[in-house]
């Protein structure tokens, strides 16, 4: 049992991060602190001075952990990282984290390349991106592509220099065929630079060479490599008078405006760089409702900075920063870029101008995707609420797990687990269980089995210090099947000493779902409803896992006996065991001293069984 008054005695007075957590063991909210008593014990002192948000989740903190750090800004770093990976409920949560595309010049190789990539490695190549918009980091490329020569092939040069003819890229003069020695490394690096100066927005640079380099092709009548030169004059030119914004003094900087409505929002950014605007993208953001807009801007700028490729010199906002991170971020980002970061709050002049200006267009925007988020709202978690309302359940409704039997007339059962949080299905924690203690068409029998052996995980994790998908426990269970299914699990969760809602499913004569039991009772939703089609959903999810999973086995020939699983045991040894016990099931609750009696079987053989059926050995449960 967690003792939180005699933890908060222990805990150091470092800089570091702080984990809270619910029930559960679930990471419900992350922290950062520089000193880790004051702050962590601030959470468990009176309420008077708290926060509408700390004032909710107080409640739900059944435990906490932390992590040391040597310095504060470590502990800022490490605060991202946490919260990216593990989504809690009560942090600021910046949606767009899907790995988004880089281009990527690799300065490192004696002949460098340019291309698209979704890692950014700790290499010396140098990064541009990232790119949230496909289009557009499309059309970047293709432009690339026209204006300079740079080869596209993975060659190892020079060390592969001349062992095959120039492809055809070098005929239509898109490369020099470095490959075979057709250009030197000097010229070469050239047309490089032109395209970092060129991804840089330094266009006119780009520009005044290339004219220069068109004078000398014309006075030395090489009219053809002048024409050419005059056809890229004219494309960058076009490209830097699509970026251009009228009377712009400002030279690199990014813009940020916010707009919210209760827990969605939208972050519009504005990429200056060189006097062009180079590019604006939305952000959508989801935050508690009693963060201030203040909490909401400062946690994107450490989110999505702590994530871009390219940090700018100045960064425009709407808001001001918590006086608590701005000091912290901004030594951050200024270490990241390598030269003094600074943040700006206009309040007129140009700056405020594009300050209105981003904020418009975020506006515009969210009228545009508002309507789609609240649907996708009342589809996820506000369908999860209106289940947890059929129900009668006080406590909120996060993670739901679905649990399914599965087998061929008996044979080969094997059991699903999918999860949904929030409304949404978490394919990660998705897990796979082949029967290992029944044989039969005994349902009630399997799942017990794989309720067993997931909360034993569980157990077993937790006590080693490991968070996994099996150390978060749901705040509901659903059964495919009906009360056999209710019960079993019900039957599992008290002998775990666990008070966890378990749902079973009633079917119609379609096997379609159309009412849900609990607590002995029917409970009936209309059909149309988004919590109804939520339960359907889960459902068809669970059931098309477990068949899927039952069909790999199938198809690589696995249908056969649970014993020939287990190390040590051939076929001899095998029909032994059976002829002994007369079935799997004795044999499983077999100690280690009756499968001694079993003729030709070692000891190790019998602690090898032995230790099989009672789940020692989990290289069965597989992820998804």
């Amino acid at each position: 049992m967690f003792d939180i008054a005699a933890e908060l005695k222990k805990l150091p007075q470092k800089s570091g991060v702080y984990l809270m957590k619910n029930e559960n063991g679930q990471i419900i909210y992350v922290g950062k602190a520089v000193n880790l008593r004051n702050r962590v014990r601030q959470y468990f002192q009176s309420s008077k001075n708290q926060s509408p948000k700390t004032k909710t989740m107080v409640p739900h903190i059944k435990e906490f952990e932390y992590i040391v750090t040597d310095t504060e800004m470590e502990a800022l770093i490490l605060e991202c990282t946490l919260i990216k990976k593990y989504d809690p409920r009560y942090n600021i949560l910046l949606k767009d984290d899907k790995s988004y595309p880089y281009i990527k010049v690799t300065i490192q190789e004696d002949f460098p390349r340019i291309f698209v990539t979704h890692k950014r490695e700790k290499d010396k190549a140098k990064y541009y991106g990232p790119f949230t918009d496909g289009i557009a980091l499309k059309e970047t490329v293709e432009i690339l592509q026209k204006l300079f020569p740079i080869r596209k092939c993975k060659k190892n040069l020079p060390k592969e220099t001349g062992k095959e003819r120039p492809c055809l890229n070098y005929h239509i003069g898109q490369c020099m065929a470095p490959c075979n020695a057709l250009i030197t490394k000097e010229a070469y690096g050239v047309y490089v630079q032109y395209a970092m100066d060129f991804l840089e927005g330094k266009h006119d640079a780009i520009r005044k060479q290339m004219e220069q380099e068109m004078a000398e092709a014309a006075e030395a009548m090489e009219y053809e490599k002048a024409a050419m030169l005059r056809d890229k004059i004219k494309a960058v030119q076009n490209v830097a008078q699509k970026q251009k914004m009228d009377n712009m003094t400002l030279q690199e900087a990014d813009v940020v405006a916010l707009v919210r409505a209760f827990s969605e929002c939208l972050v519009q950014v504005f990429f200056i760089r060189d006097g062009t605007m180079t590019g604006r993208e939305n952000f959508h953001i989801i935050a508690p409702e009693e963060q201030t807009r203040s909490e909401v801007m400062t946690e994107f700028i450490k989110q999505f900075y702590s994530g871009t490729a390219h940090v700018p010199k100045e960064i425009i906002l709407q808001e001001n920063l918590t006086q608590e991170d701005a000091p912290l971020l901004q030594a951050y980002l200024t270490e990241r870029r390598g030269s003094k970061v600074t943040f700006t709050v206009p309040v007129k002049g140009e700056k405020q101008k594009l300050v209105e200006l981003a904020y418009k267009n975020a506006n515009i925007a969210f009228e545009q995707f508002g309507e789609k988020m609240r649907k996708e709202q009342q589809r996820t978690k506000g369908a999860m609420e209106q289940l947890r309302k059929a129900l009668g359940i006080a406590a909120p409704l996060h993670r739901v797990e679905a649990y399914d039997i599965s087998h061929i007339q008996g044979f080969a059962s094997v059991g699903s687990m999918v999860v949904f949080e929030d409304g949404k299905p978490k394919y990660s924690d998705y897990r796979k269980f082949k029967i290992k203690t029944i044989v039969g068409a005994n349902d009630y029998g399997s799942m017990k089995e794989v309720l067993t052996r997931r909360l034993n995980h569980a157990i077993k994790e937790k006590s080693e210090g490991k968070t996994s998908s099996f150390t978060r426990m749901p705040d509901l269970i659903l059964m495919d099947g009906g009360k056999t299914q209710v019960h079993a699990a019900q039957e599992i969760l008290s002998a775990f000493g666990m008070e966890i809602p378990v749902c079973g499913m009633v079917k119609d004569d379609k096997h379609r779902t159309r009412a849900l039991l609990f607590q002995e009772k029917e409970i009936h939703m209309p059909l149309t409803s988004e919590g109804f089609q939520l339960v359907t959903r889960i459902q068809d999810e669970v059931h098309r896992f477990a068949i899927t999973y039952h069909r790999k086995l199938h198809e690589t020939q696995t249908l056969h006996s649970v014993l020939d699983d287990i190390k040590g045991i051939g076929q001899v040894r095998r029909k032994a065991l059976m002829r002994h016990f007369g079935s799997v099931e004795k044999i499983a609750q077999a100690e280690v001293a009756d499968l001694l009696e079993v003729e030709g079987l070692t000891i190790k053989a019998a602690e090898s069984v032995y230790a099989f059926f009672r789940g020692m050995d989990t290289n069965d449960c597989q992820k998804s």
